[in-house]
């Protein structure tokens, strides 16, 4: 049986875009036809070296964005650091459905955004989904899943844990970690918008239950370092530093979505730059699920150990991947903004092969 096949762009080739990019070149399902880079340094590279397998693929990447819309494709992987929606809406109007691992998100916060997307989307006759781990997998789909092992829920809890010294990121300076404690707490780095970006995963848990979010309240705790901390941004970047000690060493949000007066979903976001922080929290990377009722559940989601026994953390790759085989069905999709709940049961297909 020949499966059909989907022309695909890769827009940027971070760690999220690297993981997708992979998958587009190992997979039958696509056919790569172009990368967007933003590197200098990477254009004119065929698309296999950047994905670390063999330069074979006779695709090169480039930064000529009109070049790139210009292409015959059925759909575009777009990973940028930073989305643009400017962009997004030029790729759907010129027919290419598109899959963003940056959002944007929520329609409810961001009308003006989906306005334009929905324009494009009509425009193009093609459609547009939101997706990652979280969010886009860790906080909804997943414990939406784990619902229907439950009699009855009282409280779903997500956590995210990232130890940012065994799993280097660009984020670890843009987070204000090494930042005076106080002045974090009282301005903190990350956007107050940052909440809004999820809050259409609590939305899509409570209205599979049933339920309305009322409001979403939030909170912060920091730790700090016992000792001074060196850290890189990863491989292959330039940069890190010391967090010095007394510094911000850890980072605890708490996002808490409240229905008829109750708690009912809380997302907890443990960053740390390694265990020499005060107080110690859990810094074995993952995700995890805990659902408070009857009966009482927990699920981890975690990375194998490596060979050193560290568990790395995937979200980056785990990223690019929910977004790369989510694409057939958004390409088979209606047009439009699509959720998870549009898609239903997304079936990737590719994946076991010789």
């Amino acid at each position: 049986m020949t499966e059909k096949t989907y022309r695909v762009i890769q827009w940027a080739t971070g760690v999220v875009g690297k993981a997708a990019l992979k998958h587009f070149i190992e997979n039958p399902v696509f056919d790569l036809v172009g990368v967007l880079v933003t590197n200098p340094g990477k254009v004119g590279k065929d698309a296999g070296e950047l994905a670390g397998l063999p330069p074979t693929t006779g695709v090169l990447a480039t930064d000529d964005v009109e070049a790139i819309i210009a292409l015959d494709a059925d759909c575009v992987h777009y990973a940028p650091l930073v989305a643009d929606v400017d962009t997004i809406c030029r790729l759907l109007a010129s027919g290419k459905n598109v899959a963003s691992v940056g959002g944007p998100f929520s329609p409810q916060h961001y009308p003006a955004h989906f306005e334009k997307i929905e324009a494009a989307c009509r425009a193009g006759g093609v459609s547009y989904h939101a997706c990652g781990v979280h969010p886009g997998f860790s906080g909804d789909i997943l414990p939406l899943t784990l619902t229907r092992l439950m009699n009855r829920i009282d409280h779903i809890q997500v956590y995210e844990f990232i130890d940012k010294v065994q799993n280097p990121m660009i984020y670890t300076e843009m987070m204000g970690f090494g930042r005076d404690p106080e002045a974090l707490l009282a301005k903190p780095s990350r956007s107050p918008e940052a909440p809004y970006a999820f809050a259409q995963s609590m939305a899509m848990v409570a209205e599979g239950l049933g339920k309305t979010i009322e409001k979403v309240t939030t909170r912060l705790e920091v730790a700090k370092a016992t000792k001074d901390i060196p850290y890189t941004l990863g491989e292959g970047r330039e940069g890190g530093g010391v967090i010095r000690q007394g510094t911000v060493g850890g980072q605890h949000y708490e996002w808490t979505a409240w229905c008829e007066g109750k708690p009912l979903i809380t997302y907890h976001f443990y960053w740390s730059m390694g265990p020499d922080i005060e107080p110690q929290w859990d810094i074995d990377s993952r995700y995890q699920v805990v659902i408070e009722g009857d009966p009482a559940l927990e699920v981890r989601l975690m990375a194998r150990p490596g060979p050193d026994g560290v568990r790395p953390f995937l979200g980056l790759p785990w990223t690019g991947l929910l977004g790369a085989t989510a694409l057939p069905a958004v390409c088979e999709a209606k047009p439009g903004f699509v959720t998870h709940i549009d898609l239903g049961v997304v079936q990737p297909h590719g994946l076991v092969r010789g």
